[in-house]
């Protein structure tokens, strides 16, 4: 489903909270509320939502360690295998 189709007024999630909350079993797609004509929040269901925080915590990890390398904050292969024999 788009999610241009997911758009409802505000007066709708009111009338229909429960209605909602049964879809996102079937269909996570979020819904956008608007007020006075323009988008204000979005809701969605907690298990999209769980993945999402995951994806993010996960890709600002991507990012800090690109900006390591970037810096010249890496170890070869080589040193990092060497240094785990030494511990084991």
């Amino acid at each position: 489903m788009k999610l241009s189709e997911r758009v409802r007024p505000i007066s709708y999630l009111k009338s229909h909270a429960a209605e909602i909350v049964r879809d996102f079993e079937e269909n996570r797609t979020p819904l956008i509320v608007t007020q006075n004509g323009e988008a204000k929040i979005v809701v969605m269901d907690i298990r999209t939502y769980e993945e999402q925080i995951e994806t993010m915590a996960f890709l600002k990890l991507i990012n800090m360690g690109r900006k390591e390398i970037s810096q010249g904050k890496f170890q070869s292969t080589e040193d990092f295998f060497a240094e785990m024999e030494k511990e084991g």
